[in-house]
This record gives structure tokens, C-alpha cells and sequence, in this order.
């Protein structure tokens, strides 16, 4: 049986990662949580995810700054940012540093869906 594509979780509050993870499941997938990007960063590397559902306002590491950190690492996977601040500046920002998607908190689950689906079609993970 082939295995299904891990989505990676990172953010700060515990009811996020969750749902999150819960609709994730729901949809066939396997859903690792973390509560930072230093829990994440801490992984190895043979453990990449198939995508990545982050934070952008996070303690420590900000969403972004995780963002450059995997970039500079040569870690590409597809990244869909979730904020409760959206801005313009911030979004043209995480997409011009390859994010696959970036919404506003709350989101439904339906956009949730469409980004994550859109992210591993066009990775080749689906």
C-alpha cells in the first residue's frame, strides 16, 4: 500500500493544529503537527513533507522567517500560509518566496482544501 502524503502543521495555537489536522485526515492524508518552526526545523531532512500549512504570526520563528530558513536550506516543498493579520505587503512578500497559498484566519474548509489539492497536483503528490 503506497503511503499517503504527510502535510506538515506549524502553528502556535493547539485548536489550529487540530482542526487542521482533522480536516487533513479527513481527506486522506497523514497530518504531523508542530507548534513552532523550531519544533519543525528540528526534524531531518529525509522526513520532508509533501506540503506545509503554516502560521505567519508565530513566537520565535515568524511563518516568514521559517519560510527563508527552508529556502536557504535548499527544503522545497509547497508552503500555504494561514494568517489572522492578512496584508498585501506580506502576502506579496511569502509568494514571491515560492508559497503555493496565502489566507486570512479563518479560512473555510473548502479553501483549505482547494490550496492544499492545488499544492500537491501540481507537486505531483496527489
Amino acid at each position: 500500500m503506497v503511503n499517503p502524503p504527510v502535510i506538515a502543521i506549524v502553528d502556535d495555537d493547539e485548536g489550529v493544529r487540530k482542526s487542521l489536522a482533522s480536516l487533513v485526515r479527513s481527506l486522506g492524508y497523514e497530518a504531523h503537527t508542530y507548534e513552532s518552526g523550531v519544533d519543525f526545523l528540528q526534524q531531518q531532512p529525509e522526513d520532508e513533507p509533501a506540503c506545509m500549512i503554516a502560521d505567519i504570526q508565530m513566537p520565535v520563528i515568524t511563518g516568514d522567517e521559517l519560510q527563508a530558513q527552508l529556502v536557504a536550506a535548499g527544503r522545497r516543498f509547497p508552503v500555504i500560509f494561514m494568517t489572522a493579520f492578512p496584508s498585501e505587503s506580506m502576502r506579496q512578500r511569502v509568494m514571491a518566496a515560492g508559497a503555493h497559498c496565502y489566507l486570512g484566519k479563518p479560512s473555510t474548509g473548502d479553501e483549505i482544501i482547494r490550496c492544499l489539492e492545488d499544492a500537491l497536483a501540481a507537486h505531483g503528490q496527489r
